[in-house]
């Protein structure tokens, strides 16, 4: 068995560059687009999962030329992810720019349109949400916003506490 084809670092600096330059595209397009359909995940939570699968899998079928290809690639994309949850905790306004804000979809009883639109949420589906709130009529709505992990958070308009999915209900996210 030839050891040092097995193990060997052939292209470390171009499995960096790649892995670097796919997390990238991926981070972005996730961000801009995909915002409600991650779920309870972070953004950077399921491309970590989705490009380490992948990088694993072509390390395990010898897609590259040594195992430690791979190696160097899923510690790329690793790396980044770290990385960008530190920045994001350390740096305020840098968590900004890398996660979205809370979005609001009824404020004081009344649908935002402009909102709806953008995360292409319809009014069926919005108000599927605020009846797993115990909420039946926007009037009962002082805020309901879009969480950046695509659920759905309402305060109420009567008594201002925030209102949570019913006990024995597995709370669906977006």
């Amino acid at each position: 068995m030839d050891w040092d084809a097995l193990f060997g670092l052939d292209h470390a600096l171009e499995l960096v560059v790649r892995g670097t330059a796919v997390y990238w595209f991926l981070f972005l397009l996730f961000r801009l687009v995909l915002r409600r359909d991650v779920g309870a995940l972070g953004i950077a939570d399921v491309l970590l999962i989705v490009l380490i699968a992948d990088a694993s899998q072509n390390a395990m079928a010898g897609e590259y030329e040594t195992i430690s290809d791979g190696f160097v690639l899923v510690g790329t994309i690793a790396g980044w992810n770290v990385l960008m949850d530190w920045v994001s905790y350390r740096f305020p306004a840098t968590r900004r720019l890398l996660e979205p804000g809370p979005l609001p979809l009824v404020r004081d009883g009344r649908i935002q349109q402009r909102n709806m639109r953008r995360e292409l949420v319809t009014r069926d589906e919005l108000m599927a949400q605020l009846r797993q709130h115990g909420i039946e009529k926007l009037s009962q709505v002082k805020l309901a916003t879009m969480e950046n992990d695509g659920s759905i958070s309402v305060i109420r308009a009567d008594d201002g506490d925030a209102d949570e999915a019913p006990a024995g209900g597995a709370q669906k996210t977006f």
